[in-house]
């Protein structure tokens, strides 16, 4: 329920109110105590990791929890602003540990250098939020389900060259709270004619509207059937960064990595054949999705972490805090187009 704070109903200190102050005037002292009452889950800290950890910092969740096996390569420096240059071939979540911690000293702030494959399915039940980062799809398909039993929400996203994407579930029934202007209903006995009985909405003053939203698991977002009508119809209007994700997380899939610049033309042959593949699958068209995206999907780019990561954030914040409408339930955003869309797939 929305007025139900939290479990531990965090009370917000002198120092923490002056803190946040901005946050609170923007969205409320309700909202913030959600937040300040809230342990998240960051799996992977490269480019878009570090976005995001950065951005519920400063938001002020009461925990974070920062895991990855990986190792800080000069990849990573150039990716992300948390790890120092002098810390190459050391693990990249405990490197990456005192500057988060800088960014607000309020917030525990943990490092995990497991590997997520590793972890029990208790461990992810400690947690209010869990976002995944960098992940195989077996595996954000995994922690999605479990999480989703438990009403836990996932986020899921990556970063790979000039694209970017972003995945949300809330549970079927998330409930949260919307500010809307008020609006005025004129006097019953009010004799001035058809235009003055009718209701106007007053600009200076707002009233919380309360709604709820219902999310599907990922592997149904995954898992349209593009051979019903209904799909077929809707088909070109459907955003081609979907199909996109798919070859994308195929290729993690059958490489165990990303695509490499080290490796441009094996790997610029391989996605070719793997998008072929994908959507002969789906019973789709090779020529949905064109040989452009080939030379764009390599490495993360900063600036393409930066805007994912900064959806990303937002959504995990609005969904702790209760606080204005999700994006339902896909962000895709095209560093090319220079244009972000949110799309919702799977069941109704």
């Amino acid at each position: 329920m929305i007025d139900m704070i939290e479990k531990e109903d965090p009370v917000i200190s002198e120092e923490e109110a002056a803190q946040y102050d901005r946050q609170i005037r923007l969205w409320g002292l309700d909202a913030q105590k959600r937040l300040r009452g809230s342990r998240v889950l960051l799996a992977g800290v490269g480019g878009l990791g570090a976005e995001v950890a950065k951005n519920l910092i400063l938001a002020g969740v009461k925990g974070l929890t920062l895991l990855d096996h990986e190792q800080v390569s000069e990849d990573s420096c150039r990716a992300q602003f948390l790890v120092p240059v002098t810390a190459q071939g050391q693990n990249r979540a405990q490197a990456s540990l005192e500057r988060a911690q800088n960014l607000n000293p309020m917030v525990e702030v943990h490092a995990d250098p497991g590997r997520i494959e590793d972890k029990p399915d208790d461990f992810f039940l400690q947690f209010d939020a869990v976002c995944l980062t960098g992940c195989s799809r077996d595996l954000m398909v995994r922690v999605d389900q479990l999480c989703s039993k438990h009403n836990i929400k996932v986020f899921c996203g990556d970063v790979h060259g000039y694209y970017g994407y972003m995945f949300c579930n809330l549970g079927p029934e998330h409930n949260y709270v919307e500010e809307k202007p008020k609006v005025v209903k004129p006097p019953a006995d009010s004799n001035d004619g058809p235009e003055a009985k009718k209701a106007k909405i007053d600009p200076n003053e707002t009233t919380m509207v309360k709604k709820t939203a219902s999310f599907c698991t990922l592997k149904e977002a995954l898992e349209v059937d593009w051979t019903s009508e209904k799909a077929k119809a809707g088909l070109k209007r459907t955003p081609v960064d979907y199909f996109l994700l798919h070859v994308l997380l195929k290729f993690r899939t059958d490489k165990g990595r990303d695509p490499d610049p080290q490796s441009f033309p094996e790997d610029s042959q391989l996605l070719r054949q793997i998008r072929d593949d994908v959507l002969e699958a789906l019973a789709l068209s090779a020529n949905l999705l064109n040989d452009d995206f080939i030379s764009y999907c390599f490495s993360e780019m900063s600036p393409v972490c930066a805007v994912v990561g900064g959806v990303l954030g937002q959504e995990v914040v609005k969904a702790l805090s209760q606080r204005d409408p999700p994006h339902r339930n896909f962000f895709f955003f095209d560093a090319r187009k220079g244009n972000g869309v949110v799309d919702y797939f799977g069941p109704n």
